[in-house]
């Protein structure tokens, strides 16, 4: 690169430093900048988040690599790159393992990267994440000039910083990446992986309701994670320093049920061989999480809206009233105006649960987030399933895309961990890179979205509403998608068929998304 290439890229990056612009965006062109000067295949930036490493922008790398998150511990490339002040790169007959095998874009996804290297990043003398350069070609990173590099990197630092600054200054705190962290039974944290925009709705919700006591009712179809936004509501509390209890209410049995919430004396039944507290008893100080709240019988629901109104208990076999300051959140999938119509839940009950609202949104509805999901859950399954590296093909990311998960985030976790299961029994656990196809998530086509053939007539009514753009566009993706699975997948051929070059029909499949 010339001297002055290099200097009107740097321009570029100061210029970023004083503007507004979302930190996505911000990082996205940073990476764009690094590619133009140091040209690779890959780039990554990601940020350290306690012992795990974050992907917060990336570029040639898999969609689903932004759902993934990589514990230090498991990545020992990544370990080196963060423990050493000094660019490191590593020989291409290295037998450390590559996070990023199977994950750069290309035609082949077998191929793995043969020359990486890459930097760590320090915000005031404190390690706060990595930039990694990756190339299929030995050799790429030669020519390197180290002082450019060095100067690349103090920039990208500053970056960081400016972004940092900038959120700090903002009224209102930017929700769309940030951490959504809820404590889980036994310790540790969990996350909501996505970026539709059904999801950020979900979160400014969360964030808007979580300031407040105010009661949640919580609802949404089985295996959307409502136990989930629960603890985030509870975590971003003015309660996170005390206990979120859970209770179960399906699992609940009515004969003690009303011990299990509200406690008892000792000898108030037979078994009572002791006082013991009950669940608002433990949670007080804190919040008190009741799961599919529908399944209550109607005679627990009586003392529940008592204790609501009251924020008093009552032990069973106890003349005593006890006091507890408990923030409820409930949650479940049934329709309850429905039920108190049909007289199986207490409509005065219903209106002190719902003061707060928060619908939580079918996995259907959010976009592209099935694959970012699909990132999570795979890098999770290495560590449980003791492999190197799970990696989706083309064909199985799209069906991901295309179907419509009637089980939710739920069931994309389960069909994601049988399928991992299936391509290690196949291909052997000592792989390098396992590839899951699509026959290994066994779906179900009758639950593909539905789409209309390029053959099929368009009814006048739609032809007035779409745009050409729009229009040109989906023929392109289902002729595309049509020639793909005619050629199971391999895009030379299905190149050769549309009559246009592989470069750029991979171009093209990026450009639709359907990679």
């Amino acid at each position: 690169m010339t001297t002055f290439a290099f200097s009107q890229n740097l321009i570029s990056i100061v210029a970023d430093l004083s503007r507004d612009i979302p930190d996505e965006m911000r990082y996205k062109r940073l990476l764009n900048a690094m590619q133009s000067i140091f040209p690779c295949d890959a780039a990554a930036l990601l940020e350290l988040d306690g012992s795990t490493l974050l992907p917060l922008a990336i570029d040639g790398l898999s969609g689903d690599t932004m759902g993934r998150r990589f514990a230090v511990e498991e990545h020992p490339r990544l370990a080196r790159l963060l423990h050493s002040r000094e660019p490191v790169r590593f020989a291409a007959d290295s037998d450390l393992p590559d996070p990023y095998d199977g994950l750069v874009e290309t035609e082949d996804q077998h191929l793995h990267v043969h020359d990486c290297m890459g930097v760590s990043l320090y915000i005031d003398d404190q390690p706060w994440g990595i930039l990694t350069l990756d190339a299929i070609q030995p050799g790429t990173f030669d020519e390197i000039d180290p002082i450019e590099l060095r100067t690349f990197i103090g920039l990208t630092e500053a970056t960081v910083k400016a972004a940092q600054r900038i959120g700090a200054l903002e009224a209102k705190v930017i929700q769309e990446q940030q951490l959504a962290v809820a404590l889980i039974e036994g310790g540790g944290h969990t996350e909501m992986i996505g970026i539709s925009a059904a999801l950020n709705r979900l979160k400014d919700e969360i964030s808007i309701v979580s300031q407040s006591d105010l009661t949640v009712l919580i609802h949404g179809e089985t295996g959307v994670g409502k136990e989930l936004v629960a603890r985030q509501i509870h975590e971003l509390s003015t309660r996170m320093d005390k206990a979120m209890i859970y209770v179960n209410c399906a699992a609940l049995p009515e004969s003690i049920a009303e011990s299990e919430l509200f406690g008892h004396v000792k000898g108030s039944f037979t078994g009572a061989t002791s006082d013991r507290p009950g669940k608002f008893e433990v949670a007080n100080g804190g919040s008190l999480f009741l799961d599919e709240i529908g399944e209550l019988p109607l005679t627990i629901q009586a003392k529940i809206l008592r204790a609501l109104q009251n924020g008093e208990i009552q032990r069973v076999g106890s003349d005593q009233f006890t006091k507890v300051d408990v923030r409820i959140v409930s949650a479940t999938n049934r329709d309850l105006q429905q039920e108190v119509a049909k007289g199986r839940f207490r409509a005065d009950l219903y209106h002190r649960l719902s003061v707060y609202p928060v619908k939580v949104p079918p996995l259907r509805e959010r976009d592209n987030d099935s694959l970012l999901l699909a990132g999570y859950f795979l890098e999770k399954n290495q560590k449980r399933f003791g492999v190197q590296g799970l990696r989706l093909s083309l064909e199985a990311k799209q069906l991901i895309k295309q179907y419509s998960w009637p089980g939710n985030v739920r069931e994309l976790e389960h069909v994601l961990s049988r399928a991992a299961l299936k391509a290690i029994n196949e291909q052997g656990r000592d792989t390098r890179s396992i590839l899951i196809s699509q026959k290994h998530l066994g779906l179900s086509p009758e639950e593909l979205f539905e789409e209309s053939s390029p053959n099929e007539i368009v009814p006048e009514a739609y032809k007035e509403q779409i745009s050409l753009k729009n229009a040109t566009e989906r023929f392109q993706k289902e002729l595309i998608i049509d020639r793909l699975e005619k050629n199971h997948g391999n895009i030379a051929a299905a190149a050769r068929e549309l009559g246009i070059n592989r470069s750029n029909l991979y171009r093209l499949l990026k450009r639709l998304g359907l990679i």
